[in-house]
């Protein structure tokens, strides 16, 4: 937390001198001490400490200034830091001013000038009013905030890349939190600015990219090496597997994620299943774990940044990022695996990201405190989503097209879901239409076996609908099946275009593409199984393969 600020202000550079000595020499070990000799440079200055979330404890202010009296600006200044403490520096002729201002500003204490000696005359008194602040001082929230509206796609947005980024920050709704109007009025902006992004340092963005995001954190400024030895596509579990693997055994590694890492495991609320975390682990605290594991070890991480192709030429692959430089690789490991199957259902695509959400349990749970929600989905990632929602939703409704959930989640979140009370499972159902006016408000429903349809409210509905690779990017001739999975190792030996492709004597690698070097792992791979575990498996057995590549080349 960042210490709180004393501020002086006083246009005698001389009286501002002394007073910032005294005040350094006594209190700059708990506090920031600052001063300036222009009253508008002060309230030019509290815009942006409060726009970063610093916070003044005090302030220390001559009543007589060219600029502004010293009544006045603590008038303006009160309206910034309400709960700072006032005191006016005055000359014996001023008293009565300062009497006055007991009352205009809520004064706390005028100080007469000189206050030599000022463990007699000044100590005291700074330290009773500092005393009184802390007493009722509660820390704000340091890092950025989020001022938006709840229902916003573009609000949405930009909290999923925030969150999946382990970026902390703090959500400001606008029609329903003070503080986030206070904020658009201190910088003198309206709600057509919104959503707006405040930075620690003070600054912001209105409407922003998350392009723009990432480069005002500095997390995509990445100096790229000349030739890497693998450039692994997609930070998911197989992606942040293959980064360790390949840094911890020397060889030049870049991983590139297009939005979050983790991927969709990033999202869960709870991973039970995973080897060594008898308690569980958040897909989060996975992530964070394996990012910091694969940097530790000398991966290099560029974030977000999409690629739109690799071209192959004289045994080197080159990298085409969408927005950047080209990246030249000796190998390949594509880990980008599926995005969530969109639900072709009247109504859906209107309230995408104002209500609808596919994933995102984790960053817009809060907002269904009290509230019946839908989860559509029989999978653990469905699964694992209504456990979290109950915690703050009033009922959670799982619809799936099966009877049961038996056939497509685990036995241990089968028995989690049916031992809490507020988790209904609506077997044989579907949904057939999505109402509502800026955002979800019902939902219509059809029993698949009697054919009735019935409509309820809804405060949200979460889609995990199963999924489909993101494989749409590749261009180059690497053999994909029916459902657009990479095709892989002896598999490809059954398609006709293979032998057009493969020009080497050998079989591909059990990981290999019919593209030789380039490798797959992890759910974009055809046949794999959808569990985090054999994720890390392959990735790292990726690496492996990778090696064996480049002891022939």
């Amino acid at each position: 937390m960042n210490r709180p600020i004393i501020f002086s202000i006083d246009d005698d550079q001389q009286v501002l001198r002394s007073i910032s000595r005294d005040l350094r020499s006594q209190y700059s070990k708990e506090y920031k001490i600052l001063s300036t000799t222009s009253a508008q440079e002060a309230l030019e200055t509290l815009t942006e400490l409060k726009n970063g979330s610093d916070v003044v404890a005090l302030f220390l202010c001559d009543q007589r200034m060219p600029e502004m009296e010293g009544v006045k600006f603590l008038e303006k200044a009160k309206k910034v830091f309400p709960d700072a403490k006032r005191v006016l520096l005055t000359a014996y002729s001023d008293t009565e001013a300062a009497i006055k201002a007991i009352n205009d500003v809520q004064l706390d204490y005028y100080l007469m000038k000189p206050w030599d000696p000022p463990e007699e005359k000044l100590y005291p008194v700074i330290n009773d009013l500092l005393a009184d602040w802390h007493n009722s001082y509660i820390p704000e929230f340091v890092g950025i905030k989020l001022v938006g509206y709840q229902f916003s796609p573009q609000s949405h947005v930009i909290k999923d890349y925030l969150a999946g980024n382990l970026i902390p920050y703090r959500w400001l709704d606008i029609e329903k939190n003070v503080d986030a109007g206070t904020l658009l009025a201190l910088n003198n902006l309206s709600t057509d600015c919104l959503p707006m992004v405040f930075f620690e340092d003070g600054s912001y963005l209105q409407k922003p990219s998350i392009q723009g995001i990432a480069a005002k954190l500095e997390k995509n400024t990445q100096t790229l090496t000349d030739v890497y030895d693998v450039v692994i596509i997609g930070a998911g579990p197989a992606g942040l597997a293959a980064a360790v693997y390949g840094a911890s055994e020397g060889l030049k590694t870049l991983l590139i994620e297009r939005k979050a890492p983790g991927g969709q495991a990033g999202t869960s609320s709870r991973i039970e299943n995973y080897l060594g975390f008898p308690a569980g682990l958040s897909g989060a605290d996975l992530t964070r774990r394996a990012i910091t594991q694969a940097m530790r070890l000398g991966a290099e991480f560029l974030s977000p940044q999409s690629v739109s192709d690799i071209k192959q030429k004289d045994g080197y692959k080159t990298i085409i990022l969408d927005d950047g430089p080209e990246i030249i690789s000796r190998t390949v490991v594509i880990t980008t695996g599926v995005d969530y199957r969109k639900l072709e259902v009247k109504g859906v695509e209107n309230f995408t990201g104002a209500g609808i959400y596919y994933g995102a349990a984790t960053t817009e749970a809060s907002a269904c405190t009290g509230k019946d929600v839908y989860v559509i989905g029989g999978g653990n990632s469905a699964g694992q989503a209504a456990m979290h929602l109950s915690k703050y939703a009033t009922k959670v409704h799982i619809v799936i097209r099966r009877e049961d959930l038996v056939a497509t989640m685990s036995a241990y979140l089968i028995t989690q879901i049916s031992e809490t009370p507020n988790i209904e499972v609506l077997g044989n159902t579907e949904i057939v239409e999505a109402h509502g006016g800026n955002c979800l408000e019902k939902l219509t429903l059809k029993n698949c076996i009697t054919q009735e349809t019935f409509t309820n409210k809804a405060a949200a509905l979460y889609i995990f609908i199963g999924a489909k690779p993101y494989t749409d990017w590749i261009k180059l001739d690497i053999i994909k099946n029916n459902k657009d999975f990479i095709e892989t190792g002896r598999e490809l030996r059954s398609y006709e275009s293979f032998n057009k492709v493969w020009k080497l004597k050998r079989d591909p690698f059990l990981l290999e593409t019919s593209c030789s070097g380039i490798f797959a792992a992890g759910d974009v791979r055809a046949g794999a199984m959808n569990r985090v575990a054999s994720a890390v498996g392959e990735g790292s057995m990726a690496i492996s393969f990778v090696h064996k590549y480049l002891a022939e080349v």
